[in-house]
């Protein structure tokens, strides 16, 4: 009976088989990086390869490679405010057309690598406008500020790289703090919202007792979506389903840094205005997503230590805030940045906390199979080892033992496996 059913089960497994292959063929080609999406690009117009680092370049704000998320994230920024999201696609336009002419890296462009940080400018330049919406003049200085991003990383790029270190987001920092310290709250043609020095004094009846829980919860999309400085929680919703898209690590780690900030700021006696427009969660998501699989290796090591780095972006959240209000400048991105910096430069004798080159960055799930492979040939030769002194007793006593010999032989073979895989995927 059993050699009846026997082939039956394999022939429904062979019809399974194919079918499995389809179904994973077809999600690879929207989720991850959408590698073969990009070599399809190569061979386009250079419109289509225009537009591919564009939406490339709007993911990147928040590590992701995907041209479907950065569509998704454009959509949740006209959602919030169209004038917005005309200047962020701008700034990222620009910003890539700007690296193309000085003749930067064509595998970071067509990546987005040059695109993110005009999106941010052009957005963050709106956002801080008192001219309101549909202001063209303040195209101007978007245009000219979104120009300066591929020089100001070219440069940063050249300093780091000897660390082997990310520029983050620091040349939207840099060009958006110069812009508004240029400009200031008085100015005739581009006035900035005046911002006046935070000495984190919280209203008589913000305590425990009356947060809103069902605000507390909405603080955590918001505050994804104030990555782009947008305080719609649809526009945080359709950024973290961005996320999902492309990595569920990421869509993970953003909304878990985002609540850790939300409950630091709560600690911190924040005034809960600001924790509900998440004003806390957005560095914090941005540190978690870098250290918690991005950079390094996803293991519960480094999903620790995401969390460690979140709960310290939002103390340096609050500090960073106090100290350039002062200077009547917004903290923008600078606590993640320094925090995120600092987390990356952690030496560590534990294998599982493993920082990759940025040679070979990737999401998360990318990132780990890379690791797997790179441990692949290390677990055979231990094996090789361990098989070679199970032997060395046998040979000196004069006798051989057939199974020993046996688990020898195919842990040889399972050496030559790995080493051809890891041949093929070289």
């Amino acid at each position: 009976m059993n050699d009846i059913t026997q082939p039956a089960q394999e022939e429904e497994e062979e019809e399974e088989a194919p079918a499995r292959c389809y179904l994973c063929r077809t999600k690879g080609l929207f989720t991850g990086d959408m590698r073969l999406c990009g070599e399809w690009v190569k061979k386009q117009a250079v419109v289509i390869k225009l537009l591919d680092s564009l939406f490339r370049g709007v993911a990147q704000v928040m590590f992701v490679n995907n041209p479907l998320s950065g569509l998704l994230i454009a959509a949740g920024l006209f959602l919030q405010n169209p004038w917005w999201a005309v200047n962020g696609l701008l700034g990222t336009l620009v910003s890539t057309v700007s690296a193309m002419l000085l003749g930067q890296n064509r595998e970071a462009i067509a990546a987005g690598l040059h695109g993110y940080n005009g999106t941010l400018v052009g957005m963050v330049t709106a956002v801080f406008s008192t001219k309101g919406n549909w202001y063209w003049w303040l195209l101007l200085p978007n245009v000219f500020m979104s120009m300066l991003c591929p020089v100001v990383s070219s440069a940063l790029s050249s300093v780091s790289s000897k660390w082997d270190l990310p520029i983050f987001t620091l040349p939207f920092n840099i060009l958006v703090c110069l812009h508004i310290a240029a400009t200031g709250a008085t100015h005739p043609y581009f006035p900035q919202v005046d911002i006046k020095p935070n000495n984190h004094l919280p209203p008589l009846n913000d305590t425990i007792q009356s947060v809103k829980i069902p605000q507390l919860f909405l603080s955590v999309p918001v505050g994804v979506g104030q990555v782009y400085g947008c305080d719609s929680p649809w526009t945080g919703g359709l950024v973290l389903l961005a996320l999902l898209l492309c990595s569920p690590a990421i869509c993970f780690h953003a909304m878990l840094g985002s609540a850790a900030g939300a409950v630091t700021g709560l600690a911190l006696a924040a005034p809960h205005r600001d924790i509900y427009a998440g004003l806390w969660g957005y560095n914090s998501a941005l540190s978690c997503i870098a250290v918690g699989g991005v950079f390094y290796v996803l293991t519960w090591q480094t999903h620790l230590l995401a969390i460690m780095c979140a709960l310290f972006c939002a103390y340096m959240t609050s500090a960073a805030s106090r100290l350039m209000s002062v200077l009547a400048l917004p903290a923008c991105t600078w606590p993640f940045c320094l925090s995120a910096l600092i987390f990356l430069l952690v030496s560590s004798e534990i294998p599982a906390i493993c920082r990759l080159p940025l040679s070979v960055v990737s999401y998360p799930e990318e990132n780990r199979r890379y690791w797997r492979r790179l441990k692949a040939p290390e677990k055979a030769r231990s094996c090789q080892r361990t098989c070679s002194q199970e032997e060395a007793p046998l040979k000196e006593g004069g006798g051989p033992n057939v199974q020993l010999v046996v688990e020898s032989c195919s842990g040889e073979t399972g050496i030559q496996e790995c080493n051809c895989k890891n041949n093929m995927a070289m």
